[in-house]
């Protein structure tokens, strides 16, 4: 029975042993061809994502993406040895260069005119790096001479001339800069033209280890539409570079804390920011990175071992967000058109030599923002061709006058000096000012009405309409700068008002104010405070927020860019921006009847009477004006700010609207710029046919 038993076992043996044997033949002999066709390499590429779009409120794209070419270093195929390298380098730069067509170079060191390296001008943290442990580790007094001696000896460029060797080494120290690796590609050139690509990768045993990678670039529907209010997006700056490495830090170290798997926080650190990446440094762009930004992906590239080169995505990149805004497009065309219109047509008496503007249109009842312009501007298309020319203009036309320019409001800030006095009770209604063209203030101290017009017997509803200077002289000794104040601060000036581009926060005349800056609060400055002199510094925001606040009532809304936003196939809403709400002031109707009243007649037998004549609709409004100093060319010279502030229809609010001209000399030439809005909004847009965004949604 046991000699059975052996018998049976060793049998079974003997036919595994055969199957092992049959297995291997296969696998070594028959299957020989199919098993070294398999995997001998793999490595991983991290891939971006393309950024989210920008939209106007009715779907109307701002800023998009296009696909274009960048030539791309991949470190699996790229030479290892230095000397390798450099020939490739070398002959791209050379192709490049007879090509007419640019590559990155970032190198702060260029051959001046003696034929010495020096030092370019206002690299100061690039050079610094550069002598930095993380590169050459060279003393901080060391020369242009010295890097470029250190760089020769480290990339083996000792055979090539002068003028190459510096190349080569800005495009080497490059690469070491954004960590150069196989998982991280080298980008040598963007948006390359296709005949380019087409030399390159015909060339592949030239070029080895060059590539080409699609990739999306930003591109604008009208690059002069709002580009102060749109962005853009560049190479991140060092400064944003350490801040995001620090928030990574962060994130990481609460997720581990927080358990998450290995692939949380390798899909964590995938998606930090990378010293090459692109960022939103100004605009939307800025504001909304963390939701245009896309996640990485990763595509892994395998090759067999007849050299066929297999790419497939692992992860899959996904693109950013949609932001959509609430701009409206063509409102935006016309207000930009209107002011461009109004400096054109300007006659000004004034040493300035030149005038400026900006216009801001917000929706009483919500706080949107359906236009904001500023002139003179300039075009995002074409940044980097005409960069320098506007930086150097002297009308500064990259500068944000809506939001980050503060003036003396003039007269516009009489309708709240008019709401406090009556909240007050230092006036009613009935209260009546004869007005006799001088103001006597503690009988030393006399101030005027403009023009020395005297206005004879007034109440606060014609002070309004004349823009009586004495009635608000008076209102305002009667208040004092307290409360005055209050109700300022109340309205939201002096301070910020949490859109979400940056912002001037203004300055509001008072006693601490001026004792910040080492003076003395006078009695006479409580007069002139009240009629928008003195210290009083606003925004042109301020300014459009406090007239959508008389218009609806006293609700103070926090004005908003973003209406909402998208994920990018539009089958999720990540934010549905709702009004928000700053301030509920409480007027009495009577209060605010009055003031409106006064309003109303500026807009229909006052000031704006000829601008407003043919709008569909009746316009409240009031104009201001201010003197500006300025200092050009070592020249002490001055003008006059004209102001406007209005809303409409009368009778029932929508929309809101604040200019300035700078040096318009008065108010009332600012109407004409509200008048073609109104016009626009009320009329013409009602016959157009929009896609609302939402009808995007699948």
């Amino acid at each position: 029975m046991k000699k059975r038993r052996s018998i049976i076992l060793n049998a079974i043996i003997v036919v595994c042993f055969v199957f092992f044997i049959g297995v291997l033949f296969k696998i070594q002999i028959l299957d020989k061809d199919d098993y070294e066709s398999n995997t001998v390499s793999s490595t991983s590429v991290v891939v971006d994502a393309a950024r989210g779009e920008i939209l106007d409120r009715n779907g109307s794209p701002l800023v998009t993406n296009r696909q274009g070419n960048s030539i791309v270093f991949n470190a699996a195929f790229f030479p290892s040895k230095q000397a390798d390298r450099n020939k490739v380098i070398y002959s791209l730069i050379k192709l490049f260069e007879k090509n007419n067509q640019e590559y990155i170079d970032n190198l702060p060191i260029y051959i001046d005119e003696s034929g010495n390296y020096a030092f370019e001008e206002g690299r100061d943290s690039d050079i610094k790096w550069l002598k930095s442990s993380d590169m050459l580790d060279l003393n901080d007094y060391a020369t242009a001479e010295n890097c470029i001696t250190a760089l020769v000896k480290r990339y083996e460029l000792s055979e090539y001339l002068k003028e190459d060797a510096l190349k080569i080494a800005s495009v080497c120290v490059e690469m070491r800069r954004v960590a150069f690796s196989t998982t991280y590609p080298y980008t040598f050139a963007e948006d390359v033209p296709t005949e380019l690509v087409a030399i390159v990768m015909e060339n592949s045993n030239v070029y080895v280890g060059v590539e080409n990678s699609v990739v999306a670039y930003r591109e604008y529907a009208n690059g002069a539409i709002a580009p102060h209010i749109l962005g853009r997006v560049s190479v991140i700056h060092a400064d944003d570079y350490e801040k995001q490495k620090e928030k990574l830090a962060e994130k990481i170290d609460e997720a581990e804390k927080a358990g998450a798997s290995d692939e949380e926080i390798a899909e964590i650190k995938r998606n930090g920011y990378t010293i090459n990446d692109d960022f939103g440094n100004s605009g939307i762009e800025g504001a909304m990175e963390t939701y245009l930004r896309g996640k990485r992906g990763v595509k892994t590239v395998s090759t067999d071992s007849s050299g066929k080169v297999k790419e497939e995505y692992t992860v899959n990149p996904e693109q950013g967000n949609t932001v959509i805004l609430t701009i409206d497009k063509n409102l935006q065309e016309v207000a930009q058109k209107a002011l461009e219109n109004r400096i054109a047509t300007l006659n000004i008496n004034t040493d300035l030599p030149y005038a400026a503007a900006a216009v801001i249109v917000e929706k009483v009842n919500t706080g949107e923002i359906l236009a904001c312009a500023t002139y003179p501007s300039y075009d995002n298309s074409t940044w980097n061709e005409n960069y320098s020319e506007w930086a150097n203009d002297s009308r500064s036309p990259l500068w944000n006058r809506a939001l980050m320019s503060t003036y003396e409001p003039g007269s516009t800030f009489k309708p709240c000096i008019a709401i406090a006095g009556l909240e007050e009770g230092v006036i009613n209604e009935s209260y009546i000012w004869n007005c006799v063209g001088a103001y006597t203030y503690f009988s030393d101290q006399t101030f005027w009405c403009a023009n020395h017009t005297a206005h004879g017997p007034v109440n606060v509803v014609s002070a309004i309409n004349k823009s009586c200077n004495n009635y608000f002289f008076e209102t305002g000794r009667l208040l004092g700068i307290e409360k005055m104040n209050k109700w300022a601060t109340a309205f939201g000036f002096g301070q910020k008002t949490g859109i979400e581009l940056p912002e001037a926060q203004g300055i509001l005349a008072g006693r601490e104010y001026r004792e910040s800056q080492g003076g003395t609060w006078q009695p006479g400055d409580t007069v002139q405070a009240a009629i928008g002199q003195s210290d009083n510094q606003f925004s042109l925001i301020q300014m459009c927020n406090y007239v959508s606040t008389i218009a609806n009532g006293g609700t103070r809304y926090v004005p908003h860019f973003v209406k909402s936003i998208k994920s990018y196939d539009y089958t999720e809403t990540v934010v549905d921006k709702e009004a928000e709400v700053a301030n509920r002031i409480d007027i009495s109707p009577s209060t605010l009847n009055a003031v409106r009243q006064g309003m109303l007649l500026v807009g229909t037998e006052g000031f704006c009477k000829s601008a407003f004549a043919n709008l569909p609709v009746k316009a409240a409004a009031k104009t201001g004006t201010s003197q500006v100093k300025k200092i050009i060319d070592g020249k002490n010279i001055s003008g006059f700010n004209g102001f406007l502030v209005t809303y409409a229809p009368y009778e029932d609010p929508e929309i809101a609207i604040a200019v300035v001209v700078e040096t318009a000399n008065t108010g009332s030439l600012t109407a004409v710029v509200a008048a073609d809005i109104y016009s626009y909004y009320f009329s013409e847009k009602q016959t157009q046919s929009v896609q609302q965004y939402n009808q995007l949604l699948p």
